[in-house]
């Protein structure tokens, strides 16, 4: 089964169980605390500079990937903010079901390591006020329903790409063995948004920036800590107990050669 038909069905499942984000979800530590990107990093391309021309070359890219009917349907999917419902999309480059019935202690690490490290990007967000690129060129997007509401919310840095590389950073600390796979997710998740239509190639860009500059300071919090551990040993249990079932499982091959008969 490919990576779109999971995708869809993991969404669908965790609408069946009625998933949901906590709303008394607290940050690990507050955003003053986190590397500030207005400082460190630089601001979105000048509409004059060979920069901007680049997103504006994206731009056209990502609307031509459209056409690709199965990509289309992917960044469609990638516009979703949930953080539940992206566990779910992460669980197949994870290597593990994760869900709040399966994986409680992952599941609270992700809730509260995704909404510290989003904050990383506030303040860039507020000072910029990027014209999100489906509004400079008045062209429809993948997904209409976002269209007004995001249009008073600044492009540079792209919130979804920053929720996505987060959510992989997390996840590559419980379970390094995947690091390659919920890389190669989280990128494509921040592609998405320039396919549908919503960012620039630059607010992308700097959204993984911005999360991994972000993410060391998530280390200097006790309670971040202790989530950690909890989240990996949850994991290495649970990927214990799949090795043990497995090994159980009785030998599928070709049955045993008959002995010879007597001559």
């Amino acid at each position: 089964m490919n990576i779109l038909k999971k995708s869809i069905i993991a969404i669908a499942l965790c609408g069946a169980t009625l998933c949901s984000f906590a709303a008394d979800v607290k940050p690990y530590v507050d955003a003053d605390v986190l590397p500030n990107a207005l400082i460190y990093y630089p601001a979105p391309p000048d509409s004059t500079s060979p920069q901007f021309k680049y997103d504006i070359s994206q731009y056209e890219w990502g609307k031509k990937m459209r056409q690709d009917s199965a990509r289309a349907t992917l960044a469609i999917i990638h516009s979703l903010e949930d953080i539940d419902e992206m566990a779910a999309l992460f669980s197949e480059p994870f290597g593990m079901e994760i869900s709040e019935q399966k994986t409680p202690a992952i599941m609270n690490l992700l809730r509260r390591g995704v909404l510290t490290l989003r904050k990383a990007g506030s303040k860039a967000k507020r000072h910029y006020m990027r014209q999100r690129p489906y509004d400079r060129f008045n062209e429809p997007t993948l997904v209409p329903a976002d269209e007004e509401r995001l249009k008073t919310n600044g492009s540079f840095p792209s919130g979804h790409t920053l929720r996505a590389w987060s959510m992989a950073l997390l996840l590559i600390e419980v379970n390094p063995a995947a690091q390659d796979a919920l890389l190669k997710y989280a990128y494509e998740w921040g592609q998405s948004r320039v396919i549908a239509g919503y960012h620039w190639q630059s607010d992308v860009d700097a959204s993984k920036v911005i999360a991994s500059s972000a993410y060391p300071s998530l280390h200097t919090n006790e309670a971040f800590m202790a989530d950690m551990r909890k989240a990996q040993a949850e994991f290495k249990k649970l990927k214990a107990a799949e090795s043990k079932a497995a090994a159980s499982k009785p030998a599928v091959g070709n049955p045993a050669a008959p002995k010879a008969g007597k001559k």
